[in-house]
């Protein structure tokens, strides 16, 4: 008996690092991430943006209507861009998932041009599914996000 318990104990200790060591990686992925999507948002290129996301997407903006599918999450982000926005910094708060599915909960700043064409920042929180392809690439499945303080 004594030998049955050691090795069940064992075996969750083994899937417990298992399961540690894949939502790990995960965020690592997730995070190498954020910092392409930065890059390709602050140079201004919304394909690069809109690659990011799967077939399927769907953004949930705030105050407007859902959009689906990468081609219009792309010209959404344009439409962004083209307005002026820029200088977007995203930072993961938490990231956990299992299999091909993750959670990632995070903050941002944009500048965004004001009334009087005077740059601004505005400030907010996010929270993004990511769903990881046939090619390994973890890309956003949804995403949704407001102003105001992540805490």
């Amino acid at each position: 008996m004594r030998l049955v318990q050691s090795f069940a104990f064992a075996a969750v200790l083994l899937l417990s690092s298992a399961l540690s060591a894949a939502a790990q990686s995960a965020r690592q992925d997730i995070e190498a991430a954020l910092v392409k999507f930065m890059d390709a948002f602050n140079s201004g290129n919304a394909a690069a943006v809109g690659k990011m996301y799967t077939d399927d997407a769907a953004l949930l903006p705030p105050d407007g209507k859902r959009i689906d599918g990468r081609k219009g999450v792309e010209e959404f982000w344009q439409g962004a861009i083209k307005a002026g926005m820029k200088n977007l910094t995203l930072k993961a708060l938490e990231v956990d998932g299992s299999g091909n599915l993750a959670y990632e909960v995070g903050a941002f700043t944009l500048g965004v041009p004001s009334k009087s064409g005077d740059p601004s920042t505005v400030a907010g929180k996010y929270i993004v599914i990511w769903k990881k392809g046939d090619d390994g690439t973890w890309r956003l499945h949804r995403d949704i996000w407001n102003l105001g303080a992540a805490r």
